[in-house]
């Protein structure tokens, strides 16, 4: 197999379990209010919002010192030990217990930290400037099918259902904790990366990921990454980066978590509220696969960068949050278990719901395919870093955003959402001009990125 396509390789194994590993967990957020609401056990005192808040909270805290975890024990072994907490995280819903349930918040935090900052590394080392973008959009498209296979069966298991029961609920996490699995076991079969420096040649790629077993030499490079860390958060096109990744964090809960809840209760939608909630994550992962799949493919033929693919996003997610705005009502996301019968603006509407949830999936794949590609292209010597910053400042938004999401009505949050992300939308344009002039300046093809 040539260098080439072991990169490749690499890249579709590295989607594929994701893939497996979130839909597991995704399938797990859309539907965790729900469940909990619905348990009979009164000593369950639990909340799914405080759950996630909990989690992306210890996510931005970890992601501190990820880079520094990877550096020492690597990222194909990092990524493993994390996907086995993602694991529990889900078991702990067979049979919930309050204390369990936070805990197992806490821990997977720290796992989502070294994860994500594992796998960010992983796309880097395994990517060039001309192959990043087709290969953040492979990677993007095949995790986000994530979506569409465990909301499927979420769909028709829950279909004509008022009440989950305890039998729904243990089978149904049953089998999402045996899929988690199954994703964090495929992460051996990930193929390391042959050394192609000269032997004086160095960078912080080889810092991060040497090969030395030496504790010495892993404590220096794990000291060096936190450094890194530091010294990247305070540069220019991190911190414009970051607004437009403090937007995916806002609509990450929005989508991920809040959006379902408010489907599920609406009493307008009949017997098939609940049920809806597995259709809508279908709808959202049919929209975060086309988006993946589609600018994946187009990026190298692209001859005007990542702009266009960040405005067409910011365009189609202001149009679901104006007609979510009509079609949902405001107490949604704060209903009791009974639901609620308000109307908005609009009869509701399952038709548009289902139409929201696409157009939701559509725009968060434009902003993170393009966020994934301009962070690997910029940093590609700094990208356990880079990575990191990433999931620190996306975390402490969806942290944020899940907290106010058990006091906001449902147009307050949406409010906020569209005044970050329009925001987030011009400094993303103002480093991808920058890149586009660095790249001009060193005689490249604009395309190939």
């Amino acid at each position: 197999m040539s260098p080439e396509s072991k990169k490749l390789f690499n890249i579709i194994l590295l989607g594929v379990s994701f893939m497996f590993m979130f839909t597991a967990f995704q399938t797990c957020g859309n539907i965790a209010q729900t469940v909990i609401t619905n348990l009979n056990n009164t000593d369950f005192h639990g909340s799914g919002y405080t759950s996630m808040s909990i989690i992306y909270g210890v996510l931005s805290a970890s992601n501190l010192i990820s880079p520094s975890v990877v550096a020492i024990v690597g990222p194909q072994l990092s990524m493993v030990v994390s996907g086995v907490f993602y694991s529990l995280y889900i078991a702990v819903f067979i049979q919930p217990a309050t204390w369990s349930f936070y805990t197992a918040s806490v821990f997977i935090g720290i796992a989502a930290a070294v994860l994500w900052t594992a796998q960010g590394n992983c796309l880097t080392v395994n990517s060039d400037e001309n192959t990043i973008g087709r290969n953040s959009g492979v990677f993007w498209a095949l995790l986000q099918s994530s979506l569409f296979f465990g909301n499927l069966y979420i769909y028709f298991a829950w279909q004509g259902k008022t009440h989950i029961s305890e039998s729904d609920r243990r089978t149904v996490f049953i089998a999402l904790t045996v899929i988690s699995l199954v994703g964090t076991v495929l992460f051996f079969l990930i193929r390391k990366q042959e050394d192609t420096k000269t032997p004086g040649e160095e960078d912080s790629v080889n810092e991060i990921l040497g090969d030395s077993t030496s504790a010495q030499n892993k404590m220096t490079r794990a000291v060096a990454a936190f450094k890194k860390s530091i010294k990247l958060s305070f540069t220019k096109e991190i911190l414009l980066l970051s607004v437009t990744t403090a937007y995916t964090g806002l609509e990450l809960t929005f989508f991920s978590g809040v959006y379902g809840t408010c489907i599920g209760a609406v009493n307008r939608f009949g017997n098939e509220e609940k049920s809806l909630i597995g259709l809508s994550g279908i709808f959202i992962g049919v929209g975060e696969i086309l988006g993946g799949g589609l600018f994946g493919l187009l990026s190298k033929g692209n001859r005007f960068g990542r702009n266009p693919v960040v405005m067409l996003g910011i365009v189609v997610h202001f149009i679901a949050f104006y007609l979510i705005f009509f079609n949902m009502p405001n107490a949604a996301p704060i209903a009791p278990m009974q639901g609620t019968d308000d109307v908005a603006y609009m009869i509701p509407s399952k038709e548009v719901a289902m139409f929201c949830s696409f157009l939701l999936g559509l725009g968060d794949s434009c902003f993170n395919t393009q966020l994934l590609s301009i962070l690997g292209f910029l940093y590609s010597e700094d990208s356990a870093p880079a990575f990191a910053i990433f999931k620190f400042v996306q975390s402490i938004c969806a942290a944020v955003a899940y907290f106010y999401s058990n006091y906001f009505l449902l147009q307050w949050q949406l409010l906020i959402m569209v005044v970050v992300g329009f925001f987030g939308t011009i400094t993303f344009f103002t480093v991808e001009w920058g890149a586009a002039a660095a790249l001009a300046a060193r005689g490249s093809d604009y395309s190939s990125i």
